[in-house]
């Protein structure tokens, strides 16, 4: 992508002069666009007539999904894919209040225990799928559904038992719930971390066996111990600041955490090796990663300082289990505190889980009245607003555009995919597309625009029209590298307000023939399209040569004409005689007298002989109908 213009930037309209603002000046939050889909053949109809800004995080306006397929990008009318209420598959236990959410909106099948087989016998018939960490979704997974799963939800934190990489091939939007537990995770830790090192688990079992064992089970106090925090994460932070109020000292490492944040809790952060050489206690807040898997093993553990203890409320898959053995055997490790295992549930012969010195429980770290409400609710309300298109900010598959960047683009989403969806309709047969240029102008600097949002709409509107491919910002990247589209874009300074991050967005498709010949660039077979957001809605100011004034909403009807009196006249008596409704007129030319293009907005399709009318009309010398 260039970072700035070139030095021959593309003919825009004059950038010095004043313009209304993008934005309408009644409302201090951006409107969200409505679904970038036609309603007729959105999969969830009855869920997308209305769309909201909730309150837990800006959501920005993302399509229904399908199955990838990898045909050539050719012109074809728009398949329709039209579902009732969609169909939810909860594999294991919910809270109710989350079900109850769900079938407020959804048909919700709650079938637990499922086999590997059973799952993907019946993920065909589901447009979304809630698991918790018992359930693999594999690829397979993803295969069987055959482009129908659109929402995988992960009722906690870890999503190492979902294939993403599957996920974001197939187009299925994978999120998760990872505040609502976030608490519960962390008083279990310091729960577990208080009771191994007062031996109370072990006391309990002495007293409930007969015996009165004082003098085994002296334990070690907390205040002045250092506390390793393996991964400052939610629960590792919170962890940490209850550790501080215990009079421990904390240190961490996380290599991607913020100073600052730690700096504040009064956390120190250092080295993997400093943590845990120096740690009387360390607590592991790491996820399951190829990388961080066996992360913790005999090398490891050689390097801890001896008698340390250790708590693990994240992934059990993180320890080398025999290791860990070992360590407690030799006494490198003086007790560990587990609520998570490798396999789940361990072995009833484990000797991990049988060691004296290791209490467990079994995978508690969520299990609290208030933490399975708040997952249940808050992965319902994830999984329904991606149903209904909304992308949230749990999304753990999509690029992370920060929310604040997803609220300031908002009114440009929907310019976007109508530029992409115009573009694309007035491609007229050949090679298919190959090639597109986007062209953003702004007054930022080129680092201050994240067009990634912007482009994956662009996507959307150039494939969704000639397929029946679903795009959004989880596969639009994978599903244009597939087709072999190539998409380029550039940054040109424009002197316009640095408020609004985007003057000016304008896409041209190079190297195809054009339906609409006045829409190609002088002296090139390069089709070029122009819009704006006006007081928050996307209009198109250019086509080819051309400033139009047009709203990008119902159909349009572009004509080239010779300017003179009485043509809007005529237009509109044709359409009139037909039913059409028209919605708006905008004329823009060249000169008085000269050549112009008409832009007629009609809220109905016209019939052939219709179109074929206004195309006889003397000064009318082509036309075209474009559905928005």
């Amino acid at each position: 992508m260039a970072s700035t213009a070139s030095p021959n930037p593309p003919t825009f309209t004059n950038l010095s002069s004043p313009r209304p603002s993008p934005l309408s000046s009644s409302s201090t939050t951006p409107k969200l666009p409505h679904l970038p889909f036609p309603i007729s053949s959105s999969p969830f109809p009855k869920l997308t007539t209305k769309i909201t800004l909730r309150s837990t995080a800006p959501r920005i306006i993302i399509s229904a999904l399908k199955t990838i397929e990898s045909a050539p990008i050719t012109s074809q009318d728009p398949v329709p894919f039209v579902s009732p209420r969609p169909s939810i598959l909860v594999s294991e236990k919910l809270g109710e209040a989350g079900i109850e959410v769900l079938r407020q909106f959804a048909d919700v099948d709650c079938s637990y225990d499922l086999s590997p087989d059973d799952l993907c016998d019946r993920i065909s018939r589901c447009d979304a799928l809630i698991v918790r960490s018992g359930t693999k979704v594999t690829r397979r997974v993803f295969e069987a559904a055959k482009g129908r799963l659109k929402v995988v939800g992960r009722a906690g934190v870890g999503i190492d038992n979902v294939d993403l990489v599957a996920a974001t091939e197939f187009g299925c939007l994978v999120v998760n719930a990872p505040t609502a537990n976030t608490v519960a995770a962390a008083e279990h830790g310091v729960a577990l971390m208080a009771a191994m090192a007062r031996n109370v688990a072990q006391a309990d079992a002495s007293m409930k066996a007969g015996k009165w064992q004082r003098s085994k089970y002296v334990g070690v106090s907390l205040v002045g111990k250092t506390l390793a925090v393996m991964g400052f994460g939610k629960v590792g932070s919170e962890v940490a600041r209850r550790a501080k109020g215990l009079g421990m000292h904390v240190i961490s490492h996380d290599p991607y955490a913020p100073a600052d944040r730690a700096r504040a809790l009064g956390v120190e952060l250092v080295s993997f090796d400093q943590a845990i050489a120096a740690a009387d206690f360390i607590s592991l807040h790491i996820p399951l990663t190829p990388t961080t898997n066996k992360l913790f093993n005999d090398e490891t553990f050689s390097k801890m300082k001896k008698g340390v203890r250790i708590i693990n409320v994240a992934r059990g898959g993180v320890i080398d289990e025999d290791a860990l053995v070992r360590a407690l055997d030799s006494g490198t490790v003086a007790q560990a505190a587990l609520d998570v295992f490798t396999e789940e549930p361990p072995p009833k012969d484990s000797r991990l889980v049988l060691h004296e010195n290791v209490i467990v429980t079994p995978h508690l770290g969520a299990s609290t009245k208030e933490a399975q409400e708040g997952v249940a609710i808050e992965i319902a309300e994830a999984v329904m607003g991606a149903l209904n298109g909304e992308l949230s900010a749990t999304a753990v598959n999509a690029p992370m555009v920060p929310p604040e960047v997803l609220s300031e683009l908002a009114p440009y989403v929907r310019l976007a995919e109508k530029l992409g969806r115009l573009a694309v309709q007035l491609v007229a047969g050949g090679d298919g597309i190959k090639a597109v240029k986007v062209v953003y102008s702004t007054a930022r600097s080129a680092d201050d625009l994240d067009t990634r949002l912007l482009r994956s709409m662009i996507t959307k509107g150039i494939i969704e029209p000639i397929s029946d491919t679903f795009i959004n910002l989880v596969n639009a990247d994978f599903i244009a590298k597939q087709r072999g589209l190539r998409i380029s874009e550039e940054k040109a300074f424009s002197e316009s307000s640095t408020d609004y991050p985007v003057d000016s967005i304008q896409v041209r498709i190079s190297s195809v023939n054009s339906k609409f010949k006045s829409a190609l660039s002088e002296g090139d077979s390069e089709i070029r399209l122009e819009g704006r957001v006006k007081d928050g809605i996307p209009r198109l100011t250019h086509v080819g040569p051309f400033g139009v004034d047009v709203s990008l909403e119902g159909n349009l009807i572009l004509c080239r004409q010779i300017d003179q009196p009485g043509m809007i006249g005529r237009v509109g008596n044709i359409l009139g005689k037909y039913n059409v409704n028209v919605s708006f007129m905008s004329v823009g030319r060249t000169g008085r007298g000269k050549k112009g293009i008409m832009a007629i907005g009609v809220d109905e399709e016209p019939n052939k002989e219709s179109l074929e009318e206004i195309g006889h009309v003397q000064a009318i010398e082509e036309s075209v109908f474009l559905k928005l």
